[in-house]
C-alpha cells in the first residue's frame, strides 16, 4: 500500500472519529474565538437568550472542558452555565457564574450548587473544577471557562442550564422570568454534540406553577371567603340558612382543588429525587390532613340543642382557623422556592388584603348589629320583668 493511500485512510478515519463532536459546530458559534489559545471539540448554538456552548469531553478521564459565551441583558451583568444531575430544572444545579469582581475591572468564576429557585452563597459543587476564569468580548458578550469532572453516572448527555442577570451594588439580581429565561435548559449530547431544549418546553416549570396556582386558589383564597362567611354572614337572620350552604360550597370546592394541588406537589416530589424543602412539604401535608378531618367532621356534626354542640363548634373553628393561616403560609413559602416574579406576589398579597378589609368591614357591622340586638333583648326583659310577666315563655 502507497504512503497516499494511508494518508488518505488516516484522514479518512480521522475525519469519522471526529465527525460526530463537530454535529453541532455548524452554526453561529462555529466562528467564535477565545484567547489564550482555547479550542474545543464541538460547539452548540442554544435555543434561547443567544447562548452559546463550546466543549471538549474526554469520556475516558471523565473530563469536561467548557466555555459558554452569553450577552448580560445589560453591561456588567452576569451569566451562567451549568449541569443538574436529577433533572430539567434549576433546583439542584451545578453551576458556574460569572459575574464582575473587584469593582467591576474584571470578571470571575465561583461556583453554586443551587438548592430551590434562588441562587444562594457561593459554595463547592458536585462537579471537581479547575481552570475557572471569564472575561468580556469585544462584542460585549461574556465568554465564561472551566474545566469539571464528571462522574462516571453522568452518561453521554446530561442535562444543560444557563441563564443571564444583572448585577446592581456589586449584588446579582434574579434573573428575568421572560419565555425564553425560563426556557433556558436542555439535553447535550457531549459525544454527538446534539443541543435539545426542555422537554415539553419547560413542562416542569408549567407542574411547578399549576401546583402553585391550584394551592393558592384552594387553600390561599376558596378557605379563607369560606371562613368568612360562616363568621359573618351568619349573624343576618336573613341570611339563614344560605350562609351555610355557601360557606359548605367553598370549604368543599376548596378542598377539592387543594387536593388536586397537594397530589401535584407529591407528584413533583416523585419527580425531584433528591431535593426536598422539608417546611414547605410537612407544613402541606399538615393542612391536608386537617382539611381532610375538617370535612370528616361535617358528618359528625350535632345538632343545636345537643350538649356537645359548643365542643364540637371549638374544635371546628380552631381547625379552620388553623388550616387558613398555615395554608397561607406556605403559599408564600412556595412562591419563595418557586422565585415568582413580584408581581405574583404582590398580586396575591393584594387578595389577601381585600378578603382581609373585608372581614375587618364585616366585624364592624356585625358587632353593631349584635350590640343593638342585645341592647333591644335587655329592653325588652326589662319590659317584662317591671309588668310581672313571665320572664320566658
Amino acid at each position: 500500500m502507497s504512503v497516499v493511500r494511508v494518508l488518505a485512510l488516516l484522514l479518512v478515519s480521522a475525519a469519522v472519529v471526529v465527525a460526530p463532536a463537530r454535529v453541532a459546530a455548524a452554526g453561529a458559534c462555529a466562528a467564535e474565538t477565545f484567547s489564550n489559545n482555547r479550542v474545543y471539540a464541538a460547539c452548540s448554538d442554544l435555543p434561547t437568550l443567544g447562548a452559546s456552548v463550546h466543549w471538549t469531553y474526554d469520556a475516558a478521564a471523565s473530563s469536561l472542558s467548557v466555555a459558554f459565551v452569553a450577552a448580560p441583558p445589560s453591561a456588567g451583568g452576569w451569566v451562567a452555565w451549568g449541569l443538574n444531575p436529577t433533572g430539567e430544572s434549576m433546583s439542584g444545579t451545578q453551576a458556574l457564574v460569572a459575574a464582575p469582581k473587584d469593582g467591576g475591572a474584571g470578571y470571575g468564576v465561583d461556583t453554586y450548587d443551587i438548592s430551590g429557585y434562588s441562587l444562594g452563597a457561593p459554595k463547592a459543587i458536585s462537579y471537581p473544577t479547575t481552570d475557572l476564569a471569564a472575561e468580556v468580548a469585544a462584542d460585549g458578550r461574556v465568554q465564561m471557562f472551566g474545566k469539571l469532572t464528571l462522574n462516571n453516572a453522568s452518561g453521554d448527555v446530561v442535562n444543560q442550564i444557563w441563564q443571564v442577570g444583572a448585577v446592581s451594588g456589586g449584588s446579582i439580581l434574579p434573573h428575568a422570568m421572560d419565555t425564553a429565561n425560563k426556557a433556558a435548559m436542555g439535553k447535550l449530547n457531549l459525544v454527538t454534540g446534539a443541543s435539545t431544549a426542555a422537554s415539553g418546553g419547560g413542562s416542569l416549570l408549567r407542574k411547578k406553577n399549576t401546583h402553585g396556582i391550584l394551592n393558592a386558589v384552594s387553600w390561599g383564597i376558596l378557605l379563607p371567603m369560606g371562613g368568612i362567611v360562616a363568621r359573618y354572614l351568619k349573624t343576618f337572620k336573613s341570611a339563614d340558612p344560605a350562609w351555610f350552604y355557601l360557606h359548605v360550597a367553598c370549604q368543599l370546592i376548596g378542598y377539592g382543588v387543594g387536593v388536586s394541588g397537594w397530589a401535584t406537589g407529591i407528584h413533583l416530589g416523585n419527580l425531584s429525587k433528591g431535593i426536598t424543602y422539608s417546611l414547605h412539604r410537612n407544613i402541606g401535608i399538615t393542612v391536608f390532613a386537617l382539611g381532610t378531618l375538617q370535612i370528616f367532621a361535617l358528618f359528625l356534626r350535632p345538632k343545636k340543642d345537643h350538649k356537645l354542640r359548643p365542643y364540637w363548634n371549638a374544635y371546628h373553628h380552631s381547625v379552620g382557623y388553623t388550616i387558613i393561616i398555615l395554608g397561607i403560609v406556605n403559599i408564600f413559602k412556595g412562591m419563595s422556592i418557586l422565585g415568582v416574579e413580584q408581581k405574583w406576589k404582590t398580586g396575591y398579597i393584594v387578595a389577601i388584603g381585600l378578603l382581609g378589609g373585608v372581614a375587618v368591614a364585616l366585624e364592624v357591622v356585625t358587632w353593631s348589629i349584635v350590640l343593638r340586638r342585645r341592647k333591644t333583648e335587655d329592653k325588652a326583659y326589662n319590659g317584662r320583668a317591671s309588668n310581672g310577666l313571665p320572664l320566658s315563655m
